[in-house]
């Protein structure tokens, strides 16, 4: 394929995941943060979005047989499964040695860097991630088809 319709969805998948975090926490939260558009974790999942668009278009344009689309797959699952697990806990833990930092050590002079707690996703927006990316990508394909 000489054209760049996988690699156009793959950027529009992440980057307009990236932007429906803003109205959707100003919804849910009534403060307008540009900084999501650049944060990770958030509703929806940037990267569950973005891995799905990816294996979407290859299986559409390349063939759902095709080594490029077992390894995208692949790749799929694994960020996926990082996004609502490893990343996740990796927030928790962020959250709760804040927590012990702020209750042990308040009014000592250390250093009040807090650790970042939002690193992962819930299972609902990893879900919502994946549902985005592949109906995008299944659009593109049939506009661009």
């Amino acid at each position: 394929m000489n054209d760049y319709r996988i690699l156009i969805t793959i950027f529009l998948a992440w980057w307009l995941a990236q932007g429906l975090k803003i109205p959707i926490a100003r919804l849910l939260k009534g403060t307008w943060n540009w900084r999501l558009l650049f944060a990770a974790g958030g509703m929806p999942s940037s990267h569950s979005a973005l891995v799905t668009a990816t294996a979407t278009s290859v299986g559409l344009y390349a063939g759902f047989d095709t080594p490029a689309f077992a390894v995208a797959f692949a790749m799929a699952l694994v960020v996926i499964y990082d996004a609502v697990g490893v990343r996740r806990q990796a927030g928790f833990h962020a959250q709760q040695i804040n927590t012990l930092v702020n209750e042990l050590l308040s009014g000592h002079p250390i250093s009040e860097k807090r650790l970042k707690e939002v690193l992962g996703h819930s299972p609902l927006e990893v879900t919502v991630g994946i549902i985005f990316g592949f109906l995008l990508a299944f659009v593109i394909w049939l506009v661009w088809h």
